[in-house]
């Protein structure tokens, strides 16, 4: 009878091990959100982005989300997201699932048609809504783009942001030829850019050179 129960309490412990293990942690989980403007001449820098896009995917792990849509005219829209996954914690899976996150996008690239307008404000709120949605520990949000918002008559985005606890990173923010004839536009723009994200909680940097991606991911 001794023996039995011994058994038993070891098979108990064993179960509670295992489950311990196999149980998926979600506040260490990643979730990133990319935004990638297409408006204009920009849409000249996509492959710039895709570059991104591969580092991102890359660095991130089973469990992790990651999320790529378009800016364009109205972008608080599910339907600019391009592609969007959370990785499965069978890495086999997960890298199945980072294959066809690369050649979605590539496609993407291939096919994009220039957008008329430049609405990020409304791309934020849709990043916003997903990560929340998603629930991972730590949310971001990549900006790629030269942070030149172009709003269509009759949308409204003169809208607060609310980022606590959300990091955003405008990566290639090239500068424009009027930037180029005053430069205070360009700074500007960013210093404008950087007071609404932190006004909202949120923690902002800009990440121009490409050739130090790891920087991307940093965060104090």
């Amino acid at each position: 009878m001794k023996n039995n129960r011994l058994l038993i309490m070891m098979m108990v412990a064993t179960l509670v091990v295992a489950g311990g293990c196999s149980r998926h942690n979600q506040e260490r989980d990643h979730g990133v959100y990319m935004l990638l403007d297409t408006s204009g001449t920009y849409t000249e820098q996509l492959g710039e982005a895709q570059r991104i896009i591969n580092y991102v995917l890359s660095e991130l792990e089973p469990g992790d989300t990651f999320a790529v849509a378009r800016i364009d005219t109205g972008s608080f829209s599910e339907k600019d997201i391009v592609h969007r996954q959370t990785f499965d914690t069978r890495p086999s899976q997960a890298n199945t699932q980072r294959r066809v996150f690369r050649e979605t996008i590539d496609q993407f690239v291939k096919e994009v048609e220039p957008s008329s307008y430049t609405d990020i404000t409304g791309g934020i709120l849709q990043a916003v809504e997903h990560l929340n949605e998603v629930g991972p520990g730590s949310k971001t949000i990549l900006i790629f783009s030269d942070m030149k918002e172009d709003i269509k008559e009759g949308y409204v985005r003169d809208i607060a942001l609310q980022l606590d606890g959300f990091n955003v990173v405008a990566l290639n923010v090239i500068k424009l030829a009027s930037d180029n004839v005053d430069p205070r536009k360009y700074m500007d723009r960013l210093a404008e850019w950087e007071k609404r994200v932190e006004s909202g909680g949120g923690q902002w940097k800009m990440v121009n050179d490409m050739e130090r991606l790891e920087s991307v991911m940093e965060f104090d």
